[in-house]
């Protein structure tokens, strides 16, 4: 899907939600608040992309870091981003706004990334890494609610897919550009680090300028800041319990470029694989967004999440670089598969109230995971090896498919 130009009714009257279920005409152009949260995050993954690939190397070779150091300053930074999620979600619901929480967590990790190249140890990384995240933790879930918001319920698979496509589409691009400086300027990282501050910019100016509220305006009386899970049922409940145990498996993907370089993929090659990884989650996310409007989010859930255990498994087997250019591609299915899915799931779950808690819990949950999981993660890969390192998330995954079984069809998805 090529991004159009944005509603423009939208752009002439006051934004608001469209109605529950409320269908759009076949073909016609998400909306505007969609299309440029989707141009955003391209921008803002150019420049985190032209670090990220790099940074284990960074870490381990320039400034001597070890694998372990690697997964503790992924879980750490993701922690502390997760937190925020819930706190930055339940505000934005009390306050019946969302634009100044994703402006201002946009800003925040596009002034920290570039300053990554002025790192002399592991823990400036780990620092400024951190920084990074708390940038995400206060705009994700207020800007995965503004999203909801902003598209109608049968289309909300369909808007989720576009913004992670056009999220991996920038992602793509941003190992491409680190691919072409180091080609031209080998080894010069601090530099190519410096240089992520110039995607970012435009990105600011388009979420400052564009970007329209759509949260409905609160009574008095409804402002108030919750952030515990009284206000979900059971099944949203069982969703976040699934999701808590596949996140315990689910390592960093640092550590697939970590394998994938023991396997044979030399360091400058290693953006071009995270690029084609990005370019096929891209296609993949777009097409599986339409897959959720018409079959419901739970059957992909759960299909990609039976991908990635198998992925895992092969990882830990494979043997030379081709294979873990094949596996890359096959990682990207689970993606595709699961994201846009797992977003809708939370939408329908959580009705139009508290959609900004609920994203926030689900960021929680799958963010807090993730300290556990890439510490263990680097610990067992370092002492025990690949196989025990990746069976165990693809253990994990497969527990956590079993007992997204009992996540009941909510209305809106029943058919």
């Amino acid at each position: 899907m090529s991004p159009s130009s944005s509603d423009r009714h939208q752009a002439s009257a006051a934004p608001h939600a469209p109605a529950a279920g409320e269908p759009r005409a076949g073909g016609a152009p998400l909306p505007r608040n969609v299309v440029l949260l989707g141009w955003a995050s391209l921008l803002n993954d150019v420049a985190s992309e032209m670090l990220f690939p790099l940074l284990p190397t960074f870490l381990i070779t320039v400034l001597g870091g070890t694998k372990t150091h690697l997964g503790l300053i992924d879980g750490i930074a993701d922690a502390a981003s997760s937190i925020l999620k819930l706190l930055a979600g339940a505000w934005s619901d009390a306050a019946g706004k969302r634009k100044a929480f994703v402006v201002g967590g946009y800003a925040v990790a596009a002034i920290a990334r570039p300053l990554i190249s002025l790192a002399a140890a592991p823990w400036h990384v780990l620092t400024l890494r951190a920084i990074d995240r708390v940038g995400k933790g206060i705009r994700t879930a207020p800007r995965d609610a503004l999203i909801a918001e902003s598209a109608a319920e049968g289309e909300r698979g369909r808007a989720f897919g576009f913004h992670r496509a056009m999220d991996h589409l920038g992602a793509a691009i941003g190992p491409a550009i680190a691919f072409g400086f180091l080609w031209l300027w080998p080894g010069q990282l601090r530099l190519l680090f410096a240089l992520a501050l110039l995607p970012a910019l435009p990105m600011l100016v388009l979420v400052l300028v564009g970007l329209r509220e759509t949260a409905p305006k609160k009574p008095a009386g409804d402002r108030r800041l919750i952030l515990s899970l009284a206000p979900f049922d059971h099944r949203f409940r069982l969703l976040l319990a699934s999701l808590l145990i596949f996140s315990l498996g689910n390592s960093s993907d640092s550590f697939l470029l970590v394998r994938a370089e023991e396997l044979g993929v030399s360091a400058v090659w290693l953006p071009v694989l995270w690029g084609v990884f990005h370019v096929a989650k891209s296609w993949l996310t777009n097409a599986a967004g339409a897959w959720v409007d018409r079959i419901g989010p739970r059957p992909l859930i759960w299909t990609g999440w039976l991908i990635y255990a198998a992925t895992y498994l092969a990882f830990a087997m494979a043997r030379g670089a081709a294979a873990a250019w094949g596996l890359f591609l096959l990682y990207a299915v689970h993606y595709a598969l699961t994201e846009p899915a797992e977003k809708t799931l939370v939408a329908s779950l959580a009705g139009p109230k508290r959609r900004g808690l609920a994203f926030a819990w689900f960021h929680l949950v799958v963010g807090l995971a993730a300290l556990p999981a890439n510490i263990v993660f680097g610990a067992v890969y370092e002492r025990l090896g690949p196989l025990a390192a990746f069976g165990m998330g693809a253990g994990l995954a497969l527990a956590a498919a079993l007992l997204l079984l009992g996540v009941t069809a909510p209305a809106a998805e029943a058919r």
